[in-house]
């Protein structure tokens, strides 16, 4: 459900119905230079990528191979 241009007491209501239905809820407006934005996505599942650290290896401790980044393929 998204809704704009309403008032702060319809908003509350509606995202309280989505929200005990496990509707997703989305609702924001704008007024001159300044807006806002509000989601009520409940219980959801999200994926967050890390980057992988390179590792020094064990049998290299100093010197220029020791200073190259190692990315297992």
């Amino acid at each position: 459900v998204c809704l704009t241009c309403c008032s702060r007491e319809s908003m509350v209501r509606i995202n309280q119905i989505c929200h005990k239905n496990g509707i997703k809820f989305f609702t924001g407006d704008v007024f001159g230079y300044h807006g806002y934005m509000f989601a009520d996505l409940g219980d959801h599942e999200f994926v967050e990528e890390k980057p992988k650290v390179a590792k020094a290896s064990a049998g290299v401790e100093d010197g220029p191979e020791a200073k190259r980044a190692r990315l297992d393929p």
